[in-house]
């Protein structure tokens, strides 16, 4: 049980990583996430079934997330709409394209095939159980990942993501293209939260076109809960909060899916309690930014 709980966190954890970094570093609310998120499961799948490589699998999987994420940028960028309108016309229009890439069907079942993490589960299975073999390769994978993202975002391109954010015209005046910038940030988010899509597809046996739906608010959740977990502006404990996040919403998730019921709750509820939990981390938040400016 306590493995599932992380091994989900961590696997969602990518997710969380991609919108963190542009509901958090950009400032650009992107609900491509919901889209992007079943097109790497999609495109994980396929390339499982035509027996790829996995070191061809994976960069192709973060690529086309990668793509649909600039065509958002793209498409806020030049053709001036809103970003929240950019997300949801990506999203929408990838509905139709994630059905093309998985054949025409609308489900596409990976139970017989061998996945990558079927070889990480039978190389560690004379040591460990399935589960915490699992485990073990998500731990590493988070560990590689936040030790690279720690490097990124301590060089130019990645303090420049950063200050895009907070100002653009700061960016502006050092001789930096915010524009350019941006598609590399939401090209990046969206290439990340398309991998998670992928590990989540093997991970379940399977890849849906209805996979993402309301994923974006469970990365959401994620970012926010890890911002009550830790309090700091380096963004190497910034990054390991999102992660931390991602783990505590999922047990929480747990909690209510297998013991809500002592209250009445079914999983039917689910996505209201994701919501509530945004809400709430939205409301304590402003009541501690308000309470620090009072003290100031």
């Amino acid at each position: 049980m306590l493995e599932g709980i992380f091994v989900e966190g961590l696997l969602y954890g990518i997710m969380a990583l991609g919108v963190f970094i542009t509901f958090r570093v950009l400032d650009f609310p992107d609900l491509s996430v919901d889209g992007t998120f079943p097109l790497g499961a999609a495109v994980m799948a396929v390339s499982v079934l035509a027996g790829m490589p996995f070191f061809i699998s994976y960069p192709l999987v973060f690529l086309a997330g990668a793509l649909a994420g600039s065509i958002t940028a793209f498409i806020h960028i030049k053709l001036k709409v809103p970003h929240l309108l950019a997300g949801i016309l990506t999203m929408t229009m990838l509905w139709s394209i994630n059905i093309r890439v998985l054949g025409g069907r609308a489900n596409l079942p990976l139970l017989r095939m061998h996945t990558s993490l079927d070889r990480v589960k039978e190389m560690l299975s004379p040591y460990v159980r399935e589960e915490v073999a699992l485990l073990l390769f998500f731990l590493v994978l988070l560990a590689l990942l936040k030790f690279l993202l720690d490097l990124f975002f301590h060089t130019d391109l990645g303090l420049a993501l950063g200050a895009l954010g907070n100002n653009e015209q700061m960016v502006v005046a050092v001789g930096e293209n915010p524009h350019t910038l941006k598609i590399i940030g939401v090209s990046f988010s969206n290439g990340l939260v398309a991998l998670s899509g992928g590990l989540a597809a093997q991970y379940q046996g399977f890849a849906d076109v209805n996979l993402g739906q309301g994923i974006i608010i469970s990365g959401l959740a994620s970012v926010m809960l890890g911002e009550f977990l830790i309090r700091s502006n380096r963004i190497s404990m910034i990054i390991l909060r999102v992660i931390l996040g991602s783990v505590l919403f999922r047990a929480i998730m747990f909690l209510a899916r297998y013991h809500g019921y002592y209250i009445g709750l079914t999983p039917n509820d689910l996505k209201l309690i994701a919501g509530l939990l945004i809400i709430t981390s939205i409301v304590v938040s402003q009541v501690r930014t308000t309470r620090y400016a009072s003290v100031k």
